[in-house]
């Protein structure tokens, strides 16, 4: 996926929700919430620029690009039950989410960085690859090596993880598990899926 790099205050602002959770974007956001401009103005949205929107939040949400976008929508509908569900439920399985919603890191971009430079095993199994879809039963833990440990130490003092129904985490021993398939009340994003399906739909 090609990694946005660009003002993440801007897409909270242009998006009205904190999609980045980084310290700077928050604040930035927090002191203006207005959308990007000189002179931001209410506009009327159309029903086009109503689901871009949305669609534009899942994939900087989740840190997708078009492409996998389009690659989870298409498995989602060959899927059975309702599409937008599948769709985000997905998004919700990905390592990248699921170490953030763990509590090993503060933000998605972080989790990602982690795991790209080979900080997680899933399994016993080294992987480095932020997509990789989890299963339950599946174990994610951080690599046995003291300065892993005591960076991510530092981060979960600082960010105490909130307690999920789906997913444990072991702090003392840097461990997560999958214990059962997230549900529709696990997804983590206040997004309208159907509208994003219909979108990627035309």
């Amino acid at each position: 996926m090609a990694r946005y790099t660009g003002p993440k205050a801007r897409i909270n602002r242009r998006l009205s929700m904190l999609v980045y959770e980084g310290s700077g974007a928050s604040r930035a956001y927090e002191r203006r919430d207005a959308p990007p401009g000189m002179h931001p103005r209410p506009r009327r949205t159309s029903n086009y620029g109503t689901a871009l929107a949305e669609k534009q939040k899942i994939k900087h949400y989740y840190g997708l690009g078009e492409r996998q976008l389009r690659i989870y929508f298409d498995k989602a509908s060959a899927a059975k039950g309702n599409t937008a569900e599948n769709l985000l439920l997905m998004c919700e399985r990905r390592l990248d989410n699921v170490v953030r919603r763990a509590g090993f890191t503060k933000t998605r971009p972080q989790a990602r960085q982690g795991i790209v430079h080979g900080h997680f095993r899933v399994n016993g199994v080294k992987v480095n690859k932020p997509g990789f879809i989890l299963r339950a039963g599946d174990e994610i833990e951080l690599r046995d090596r003291e300065n892993l440990k005591n960076l991510y130490r530092g981060v979960i003092a600082n960010n105490p993880p909130q307690p999920l129904d789906w997913l444990s985490f072991d702090s003392e021993n840097f461990k997560a598990t999958v214990l059962s398939v997230p549900t529709e009340n696990d997804i983590s994003l206040p997004v309208d899926g159907n509208i994003v399906v219909e979108f990627l739909s035309r």
